[in-house]
């Protein structure tokens, strides 16, 4: 979808997220200023539980592909626990907030959830904003979605989709501080959807383990934490996969 100019392409969470794309796709593609482009939404065949519309919820950033859906808690932590930024779309959300609840339960460590409802739109205002910034010297420098969204957020960012790590890592020249991510990448052999997140490493457990690598690397976690989770959440183990094993696999 990132090839084709007139192709705007979504992989949202939520249904309240749905709501808003598609309000703004009406609006673009039959306004009184319509333009030439579809809209591409990436639904899936699996359950999910549909939370109500937060309040104040940042309608801005599901459109531009990138807002702050739950922040984390520092209750019952250190209030100088360590940081990190889990950025997801799609129903690789739900890992997302999986991860959030095992970083600080099992490591005291606090994380924000991020979900990307458009990685593609993120990517292309990236490009918009540093052709402006090439062109117009001269003019004060704009800053893309992605980096006025996570400047000033602490710690490292780690990416997950469903996908290819392709499809996140278009937005790397945009994101502050370090960056990892977490796809689909190859060919895997399961029988489960759960098993098949295990084998590429996109469930919860596996985005723990990659955040306090990022974090160990940075010197603000024992070295030895990420081999601790590994070992824990039996990180090689198929079979120990429980993530998308509600709802069979239709």
């Amino acid at each position: 979808a990132a090839t084709n100019p007139a192709v705007v392409a979504y992989d949202p969470a939520y249904g309240y997220e749905i709501a808003h794309i598609m309000q703004d796709g009406l609006r673009r593609m039959y306004g009184p200023d319509a333009e030439d482009i579809i809209y591409y939404l990436t639904v899936y065949n699996e359950p999910m539980p549909q939370p109500a519309e937060p309040e104040g919820v940042d309608v801005e950033g599901i459109i531009k592909g990138l807002y702050l859906l739950k922040e984390g808690s520092f209750e019952g932590v250190n209030p100088d626990a360590k940081r990190a930024q889990l950025l997801a779309s799609g129903v690789a959300v739900r890992w997302a907030l999986e991860a959030q609840e095992l970083l600080k339960r099992d490591f005291g460590v606090v994380a924000d959830v991020w979900s990307v409802t458009s990685w593609n739109e993120l990517r292309r205002d990236g490009l918009a904003v540093d052709e402006h910034n090439f062109l117009h010297p001269e003019e004060p420098a704009q800053v893309a979605w992605v980096t006025s969204q996570l400047q000033g957020r602490p710690g490292p960012v780690v990416a997950v989709s469903d996908y290819m790590r392709q499809v996140q890592d278009q937005i790397i020249n945009w994101v502050p501080g370090d960056f990892a991510s977490l796809g689909a990448d190859g060919f895997g052999f399961s029988d489960t959807r759960a098993a098949a997140r295990r084998f590429f490493h996109i469930d919860g457990p596996s985005m723990v383990v990659r955040t306090l690598q990022q974090l160990a690397a940075r010197g603000e976690v024992d070295p030895m934490w990420p081999a601790r989770a590994a070992e824990q959440y039996r990180l090689l183990d198929v079979n120990a996969g429980t993530s998308g094993s509600v709802g069979g696999d239709a």
